[in-house]
Parts: structure tokens; C-alpha cells; sequence
């Protein structure tokens, strides 16, 4: 079923401000929910806002696009889909509709292992590119068991996100009571090994059994040695961290911070992101998440040497108010801010965004 964009919708806040009168308030606060106070989400937000822009007249923009080759692909425009669990909570389609949107516009998602849906259906009905997120499991034997259901399925890369080994403090969702509805689970897990915790009353779970299970530097070397597909860590906000990524063997990062959503009070991703990208100097591709709400920002993000963004919350508040055709109307919105952004700094194509592009920060003085 095609639902209607409300005329006024033409920007990615109008899509948060809809949804937030149309989700439920236990799932509002899933969604838009953050690790504690909220502060690294905030902050993700106000950092690209704090960057500006310097713009370039006259110039030759003949042939512009915004078109982009990444681990083997040929994409229309840099913005992807980030990995997200449980569509359902806003869609009855959940996952599907969502896919459908991206194929729409030719974008990339990439599939959370918490999807609502099996990984093998949704690439299925799926008709653009996709990646899988991959948290890896306690036991190889089940993480080995994802992968190959990946690979089997169509999936062109693996997206390890390494920065939620145990889950953030996350105040809003308690508050508001949060469980997932009946019916609705994390299906792809199901059949595979839990962790093993032993309770103790008034302790989490975090220093009872559950990091004894966490994955290290050395699992992901071994998982590179498993898969033929290209492998990528999501979570890097250091440039140590990148440097043992690439030691790894990691054929992409992505500066996260989980959208705020684990450990408060981290950098924003627009703070981290150069260090990461001086550390890797070119050797794999750096992608970044975390508060990409305008072109302007993704913009921002590849003029400090991002090779493409990806956008989280976004794609849950398009597809509740519109579905399939939110979704791809959201990435509409992106990629035509982008290029109005483009051609109001002079750069034709994505390889001619650089530093130059922002105003210098000692400029005033």
C-alpha cells in the first residue's frame, strides 16, 4: 500500500516531527532514545550545524553528479541506509518497506541482525544493494552460521559494529517502559547460543559473565579469515582504534558513536572523524554516521575525507509517516540538498570535495 507524503514534509525534521505523533510513546523512545542524557547525540547534531561553508562563484559545472564507486559498487550518491533493528516498530512492512524505499533511489541499506524480519527474506524482495550488520555472537560457531546465511543470501559486505559490547544506559527507554510488542523479536538470532550471565542481585549483567564473551581484536582477524566478503568496522572514534582496524584487516570503517546510544559523553562524529581519517590515509574507505540530518552535513562530512555517510533515525521516522515512499523520499531530500550544496561551493563530483570547502576556522581573525 503507497501512502501519501503530507505536502508539507520537505524536510528531514518534518519527518521526525510527524513520527513523533504517530509512534508510540514506548517506541518513540526506542527510536529516538539515547544513552543517558542524550549529550553525544546533541552533540552530533550541533557539530555538522557548527561547521560552515564557503562558497565558490563562476565555476564550471558542466557534467556535475554526485555517483561514487565503494567496495566494488557503483552508487548514485553517498548516502546509505544504517544498519537499524526492528523496522516493525514503525511499519507493518517493516524492513521490506524500507528496502523498497532504498531501491527506489538506488541507495545502499544495510540490514540489521536485529531485523524484524530473516535476513533471507528481506534480501529476497530487496532490489538495490545491500550490506549486513553483523554483531558477532559468544559462540564462532553461530557468528560463522550469520555469515554464511549472509553470503548466501546476496549480501555484499559485512558491517561488524565493535562498539556495543554490552548495551548503553539508556534512561528514555526505561522511563517509558519499553518491550518489544508481541510478535515482534529479533529473528534472526533465534536457535543461536545466549550469553551466559550469572545474576546477582543489584549488579548488571556487564562485569557478570557477559564481557567474558566479547569480541576482541583477534575475532576479527579470524572473521576475516572466514568470509570472501569485504569486511568493515562500525563503532571506530579513534585513530588508535583505526590503526589496529587496518592491522585487523578491515576493508572499511565507519565513524559512530551509535548515534549516542552507548557511552555518553563521547565526541560527536564530526570531532572524530579527521584523526580516524589521517590514520588510515587512504588505505581503506572511512564512512561516517551520527546526526547526518541535511546534504549540507554529508557534504561537511566528505569535506573531512569521508567517502560516504549513513543515516539512522532518519529512515524510522520516513517510514513511519510514509513507508516505502517516505523512505525514498527522505534520501530524495538528502541527495538533492547535496547537490544544490555542491553547486553552491563549486565541487562537480564527490572527488573534489575537500577541506577547501569549509570556511576556515582562524578565518575572522
Amino acid at each position: 500500500m503507497t501512502q501519501a507524503i503530507p505536502p508539507d514534509v520537505v524536510a528531514l525534521e518534518d519527518y521526525q516531527r510527524l513520527a513523533t505523533a504517530i509512534l508510540p510513546a514506548p517506541a518513540l523512545a526506542y527510536v529516538d532514545g539515547a544513552g543517558a542524557d542524550g549529550l553525544t547525540a546533541q552533540a552530533n547534531l550541533a557539530a555538522w550545524q557548527g561547521l560552515r561553508l564557503q562558497s565558490r562563484l563562476l565555476c564550471d559545472m558542466r557534467g556535475a553528479h554526485t555517483a561514487l564507486q565503494l567496495l566494488g559498487l557503483d552508487l548514485p550518491h553517498p548516502f546509505l541506509l544504517a544498519p537499524v533493528a526492528f523496522h516493525g516498530l514503525a511499519h507493518a512492512e517493516a524492513e521490506h518497506a524500507t528496502a523498497l524505499g532504498a531501491a527506489a533511489t538506488g541507495s545502499l541499506m544495510v540490514v540489521s541482525t536485529q531485523s524484524g524480519l530473516p535476513l533471507e527474506e528481506i534480501a529476497a524482495r530487496a532490489q538495490g544493494p545491500f550490506w549486513f550488520q553483523l554483531y558477532i555472537q559468544p559462540e564462532r560457531a553461530d557468528t560463522l552460521s550469520l555469515v554464511r546465511r549472509a553470503e548466501a543470501a546476496g549480501y555484499r559486505a559485512l558491517v561488524v559494529t565493535v562498539d556495543a559490547p554490552v548495551n548503553g544506559i539508556r534512561n528514555m527507554e526505561t522511563r517509558a517502559g519499553f518491550t518489544l510488542p508481541k510478535g515482534l523479536r529479533a529473528i534472526n538470532l533465534d536457535g543461536l547460543h545466549p550469553p551466559r550471565i550469572r545474576a546477582e542481585p543489584g549488579r548488571a549483567a556487564t562485569f557478570l559473565g557477559l564481557l567474558d564473551q566479547a569480541p576482541r581484536w583477534e575475532d576479527i582477524g579470524w572473521l576475516k579469515s572466514q568470509t570472501r566478503l569485504p569486511l568493515l568496522l562500525k563503532g571506530i572514534m579513534s585513530a588508535h582504534d583505526a590503526g589496529l582496524a587496518v592491522e585487523a584487516g578491515a576493508d572499511g570503517l565507519i565513524v559512530s558513536n551509535h548515534g549516542g546510544r552507548t557511552l555518553d559523553t563521547l565526541p560527536a562524529t564530526a570531532e572524530a572523524l579527521p584523526a580516524v581519517v589521517r590514520e588510515v590515509a587512504g588505505r581503506i574507505p572511512v564512512l561516517c554516521d551520527g546526526g547526518i540530518r541535511r546534504g549540507t552535513d554529508a557534504l561537511k562530512a566528505l569535506a573531512l575525507g569521508a567517502a560516504a555517510v549513513l543515516v539512522g533515525r532518519p529512515q524510522v521516522h520516513a517510514l513511519a509517516v510514509g513507508g516505502a515512499a517516505g523512505v525514498a523520499h527522505m534520501l530524495t531530500i538528502l541527495r538533492a540538498e547535496l547537490e544544490v550544496a555542491m553547486a553552491l561551493t563549486g565541487r562537480r563530483r564527490l572527488g573534489e570535495i575537500d577541506a577547501s570547502v569549509l570556511w576556515p576556522a582562524d578565518s575572522g581573525r
